[in-house]
């Protein structure tokens, strides 16, 4: 784990100079709405203090010397020619986000960047876009690019498509650059307007779960279920012609034509369209303050991303169900794109501590993993911290 010094004394170290550019890349947590975001749905989501940090600095060099804190990893990225794919994961989230900024007509040159954090990797809370962000945030403030913080989002997730081929939605990225501070962002993936829900959650708090099960969303399953989602569409269209997305289709739609849609489509198309309703009941819900309506509501959730999404596992359906049984919790579900990563707790903060140690040791016996427990607030999002510009 690493905070804004450990990476300065890093960069400083490694490249024996000090650091232009220091930026605070956010993780996020999406309290509801779930795989809503590649079908233009809504979601509910929050930038918090969970961080990568990045040092960065020109090197009037012709390529990129960059250093994974986190992972010990180091790799170079000429910036001159076609930008090359590398077999390493998080080398390709960054030349994807220099090759978006070329394509725009931005001139390049080197950089060196060392950045790490203390945002778990695979947990649920969107490292990827974390990284893809607060990247790209350097270099618009290395470059000088005039670029607003929606339109940066944008270019990240052309960058994941195009480059990386993980074909995501808007929202990791949106939420790690938008958060505000003790609120939700509420987003229409569609238009991506969006709008501020206030998030009060009284004598509760939100407490993650991260099951230690890793998760990779360029695996195939992630990509059949936007390939079911797409199919579900154009059976739907022959009934209704207006239907552009699921996010135009109500679950009484889904319902009245389960047989055309054939019994996997129609369980993809029934979860996500019952998640578009429950994430505004949510809102609602929050908006007066009642938050213990939105409780039973990240339960439904679960159980639809477990038996109709089917995008859970044994080991995050054993936390959610744990936390089902426990007094101290209102409401519990996986968070992320499945297969792993964290569960996202609503529990009174009286009861908190005897939460975790119950739950961790309950896991521990239950299937041999230590789990961790990770208190988040909500906060600004991902943003320059300092620039000092040399004369």
């Amino acid at each position: 784990m690493h905070n804004y010094e450990t990476i300065k004394s890093l960069f400083k170290e490694r490249f024996d100079s000090t650091p232009t550019y220091e930026i605070r890349a956010c993780g996020r947590i999406n309290i509801i709405g779930e795989h809503t975001d590649y079908n233009l749905g809504y979601v509910l989501p929050a930038a918090i203090d969970k961080f990568i940090f990045f040092a960065g600095a020109a090197n009037g060099l012709d390529h990129c010397r960059v250093y994974a804190a986190d992972i010990d990893d180091y790799d170079i990225i000429p910036v001159t020619g076609e930008f090359q794919r590398s077999n390493k994961l998080w080398v390709n989230y960054l030349t994807g986000i220099l090759d978006q900024y070329r394509r725009q007509g931005v001139s390049l040159a080197g950089l060196d960047v060392v950045f790490g954090g203390n945002l778990p990797l695979g947990s649920g809370m969107s490292s990827s876009a974390a990284l893809e962000t607060g990247f790209a945030t350097l270099v618009k403030a290395a470059f000088e690019i005039d670029i607003e913080k929606p339109d940066i989002a944008r270019l990240a997730q052309r960058s994941s498509h195009e480059f990386v081929g993980v074909p995501c939605g808007i929202m990791d990225q949106f939420a790690s650059l938008m958060g505000r501070e003790k609120q939700l962002v509420l987003l229409d993936c569609r238009s991506l307007e969006y709008e501020y829900i206030p998030c009060d959650l009284g004598q509760y708090e939100i407490v993650l779960i991260n099951s230690k099960v890793s998760h990779d969303l360029s695996e195939s399953a992630y990509e059949a279920r936007v390939e079911e989602c797409a199919e579900g569409v154009k059976v739907l269209q022959k009934f209704n012609p207006t239907i552009k997305s699921l996010r135009d289709a109500s679950r009484a739609l889904v319902l009245q034509h389960k047989d055309e849609l054939g019994p996997i489509v129609f369980k993809r198309c029934l979860y996500v369209t019952s998640e578009n309703e429950r994430l505004l009941q949510v809102c609602q819900a929050l908006r007066k303050r009642e938050v213990e309506a939105v409780g039973p509501l990240l339960f439904e959730t679960h159980a639809g991303l477990r038996d109709l999404y089917e995008v859970s596992c044994k080991e995050v359906d054993f936390l959610v169900e744990f936390a089902e049984g426990h007094p101290g919790v209102i409401g519990s579900r996986i968070m992320g794109g499945g297969f792993g990563g964290c569960s996202i707790n609503l529990v009174d903060r009286s009861q908190t501590e005897g939460f975790i140690e119950a739950v961790k040791e309950a896991y521990s016996k239950a299937h041999a993993k230590e789990a961790e427990a990770y208190q988040v607030d909500i906060v600004d999002g991902t943003d320059l911290v300092k620039s000092i510009i040399y004369s």
